[in-house]
């Protein structure tokens, strides 16, 4: 295989000086940073499992906003595991490229080894609320459960920096949990799994992703779908 064949694992600077944040290391530590974490969660059965069933409906409702070909340029922020990013590249068109940012190294290694054969990729280690990119310089950007995982300030942060990047007249889109309808019985499933492993995670039932959008970045619409009984939210805000 040669060089120009495999996903490009590119940095900025050197992975020592991306520090991972203290919510991820001391709330997320079992989940997204040590090496294990890969072994456990790295199963398209368990990530499905764990959005109850939804995760191929929740990824092709996200990827589809992209259209069915893409030749622009794509950020995704933070890995995912199952195949939500094999699927996003396999929509690559020949002028498409996608980045996708994580501040795990063990994330960014396990996507750099499941992506394998592409060109149109790079990898890089950022922190979402600090993006190394330039303003509107994507075409689309796409959130997919990352929002959930973050305190409130962060949370802005990451939200503020994806507007920034993304360009005038392209979508930002974000998949992540919504407070479910009362008759959902998922409603009361999920309280104690959210509140004991997903700490951040309630913000997203008390509140709107536009609650945390910043007021200095114009847009121009919001768009908002819910599913399986509104356990589950897709925003997309078009700049």
């Amino acid at each position: 295989m040669s060089p120009k064949d495999s996903a490009t694992l590119a940095t900025t600077e050197p992975f020592s000086s991306v520090p991972i944040p203290e919510y991820l290391q001391k709330t997320y530590w079992w989940a997204y940073v040590h090496p294990n974490a890969v072994r456990v969660f790295e199963r398209q059965w368990l990530v499905n499992l764990i959005l109850w069933g939804n995760f191929a409906r929740l990824r092709d409702a996200a990827l589809q906003e992209m259209g069915d070909v893409i030749d622009g340029k794509v950020l995704q922020v933070a890995c995912v595991y199952g195949n939500f990013t094999e699927h996003l590249v396999k929509r690559l068109g020949p002028q498409g490229s996608l980045d996708v940012i994580d501040v795990a190294p063990v994330q960014i290694k396990n996507l750099h080894a499941k992506l394998k054969n592409t060109s149109q990729v790079t990898v890089l280690r950022q922190d979402s609320n600090d993006l190394q990119f330039k303003d509107a310089s994507r075409d689309a950007v796409v959130v997919f459960f990352l929002l959930h995982e973050q305190p409130v300030e962060v949370r802005r942060k990451t939200i503020a920096e994806a507007l920034r990047v993304t360009k005038a007249g392209g979508k930002l889109v974000f998949v992540d949990y919504h407070r479910p309808v009362a008759s959902n019985p998922f409603r009361y499933v999920m309280v104690p799994i959210l509140t004991t492993l997903e700490p951040f995670a309630m913000d997203l039932w008390r509140g709107e992703i536009v609650d945390w959008l910043p007021g200095e970045i114009q847009i121009s619409k919001v768009e908002k779908t819910t599913y399986f009984g509104g356990l589950y939210q897709k925003v997309v805000i078009t700049r």
